[in-house]
């Protein structure tokens, strides 16, 4: 490699973003759109780093496929990238294929922009139990993920779900919706198959609070009645308001339209058709988990299956919180799985709030054991702020971090190479076998010729007839690597 004496004055800037999922292209965005880089105050090279081949991250592999907006958000995204001013280099894993070493050699600055992918705890007996599942695993199971095995055992006809948030109505809607009606979406022929198969009747999705106290959009919960064959249950005794709850109903118009649409689905329950569907999607409230039932239990090696869940029931306590009543209730369960939030996960040389699952910061700006700000190095998404608030919310993020970048700008350490062909050598050099954005787009033509395919055969090998597929996604990691470098 060649080496430079140049500062960032008088040359690009040189920006790495890690994770090219929507936080960390919002940041690359609004970094090129900056008044100080329009106004020509000095010039930026940003390269967008992902672990793995194909951008958008969240978008990608953590959002159920049926969702009406992932669509626009893609779009948008792929707009930003489009341009031609911000490299994508996929397939490249910090923490194994480059350092915090490697970065600072060759950027000015770096963005960690990794989000939150694995399941929160939660801490209560059984939860080891062979048929108990995080809600984030399924996720990345039903999206494709290109690290996660290929199968999932769907065997339970009667299914609990723990939380009230937009991931638990994402699983539990993808858990009891019939498969064929996924078929529209870019959904992987393996989980097409799986759920197509599976033997459910009824997930029963349960929240410790109230209904005026619940996590998730009344998006997601219009999308629950947009499923065919599937009644929606709900129980009187679980619709309690303290004077919290009316305070939110009466100032807030999101949580007032959804205690409206719960207590209109609660009132129509019993007036809809004499069939009843084949599949009930049950919303429970005021039930705190306690422990998971098991049964054919022998040792820790051989924990046994998953029996049931019991709960204990809650009340309001005036204030929006729930406390114990004192009352137990068991459901009768094969499987469970925990939706209760994301948490992020450590990244090498860098310090870590375990408890809050980000890496410590102040708006942005990376902190040291002492609480010291290290100079260029920065966060951003959920990795800075925790695993909270909708995609859209982490453009407000990206523009705080952004913001401290700028202001730092003239004190940043220098990069020893800031050649942007430092880093293609760097990883040709180690055998990473990196994707590009031109690689993206073929790869992004194939997936959707594989449902062309598929919509011309007009559903063979045990499909719907007449579904139009936009597109199918590639699953393998080596198959998507294959067609990106081709």
């Amino acid at each position: 490699m060649s080496s430079s004496a140049e500062t960032p004055s008088n040359r690009p800037l040189r920006v790495a973003i890690v994770g090219a999922g929507p936080a960390g292209v919002y940041a690359a965005d609004i970094l090129t759109k900056s008044n100080e880089v329009k106004d020509g105050d000095f010039e930026v090279s940003i390269d967008l780093f992902e672990a793995y081949p194909a951008p958008y991250g969240l978008i990608r592999y953590g959002v159920a496929p049926d969702h009406p907006r992932i669509k626009g958000i893609v779009n948008a995204l792929h707009k930003v990238l489009d341009r031609g001013d911000i490299r994508f280099l996929g397939n490249v894993s910090y923490g194994r294929d480059l350092t915090l070493h490697d970065f600072r050699a060759l950027y000015d600055a770096v963005i960690f922009a990794t989000g939150a992918i694995r399941d929160a705890d939660l801490d209560i007996p059984g939860v080891e139990l062979e048929g108990s599942f995080g809600g984030a695993d399924f996720v990345s199971w039903y999206d494709g993920h290109p690290d996660v095995p290929r199968d999932w055992p769907l065997e339970a006809k009667e299914i609990a779900v723990i939380g009230n948030g937009n991931v638990a109505l994402d699983v539990a809607r993808m858990l009891v919706k019939h498969a064929d009606e996924l078929l529209v979406t870019e959904i992987p022929d393996n989980v097409y198959r799986a759920l197509r198969d599976s033997p459910v009747t009824d997930v029963h999705v349960f929240g410790r609070r109230g209904p005026a106290q619940v996590r998730f959009t009344p998006l997601e919960l219009r999308e629950l009645s947009h499923a065919n064959d599937v009644d929606i249950v709900l129980y009187p005794e679980d619709f309690e308001f303290d004077d919290a709850s009316d305070e939110a109903i009466r100032t807030n118009n999101q949580i007032k339209t959804m205690v409206n649409t719960l207590g209109n689905w609660l009132v129509e329950e019993h007036t809809e058709a004499e069939q009843p569907s084949s599949r009930r999607l049950h919303l429970h409230f005021l039930h705190n988990p306690v422990e998971i039932l098991g049964e054919n239990k022998d040792d820790a090696a051989h924990p046994g299956r998953v029996s049931g869940i019991r709960f204990e029931r809650t009340e309001l306590d005036g204030t929006g919180n729930a406390k114990g009543a004192g009352q137990f209730v068991d459901y009768p369960v094969q499987a469970v799985y925990r939706a209760i939030g994301y948490h992020g996960s450590p990244l090498e040389e860098l310090e870590y709030d375990a408890r809050r699952g980000v890496i410590p910061n102040e708006g942005g700006r990376v902190l040291d054991a002492e609480g010291n700000p290290v100079p260029g190095i920065y966060a951003t998404g959920w990795i800075k702020r925790g695993p909270v608030g909708l995609i859209g919310h982490t453009k407000g993020d990206a523009l705080e971090t952004i913001g401290f970048l700028l202001e730092d700008r003239l004190t940043l350490p220098p990069a020893r190479n800031p050649d942007p062909q430092a880093i293609i050598e760097l990883l040709e050099q180690r055998g990473v076998e990196y994707t590009t954005w031109e690689g993206w787009n073929r790869l992004d033509a194939h997936e959707l010729a594989l449902g062309a395919t598929w919509s011309a055969a007009r559903g063979a090998d045990g499909g719907v007839d007449g579904v139009v597929r936009e597109r199918i996604k590639v699953v393998p990691r080596e198959e998507m690597i294959r067609i990106s470098r081709e």
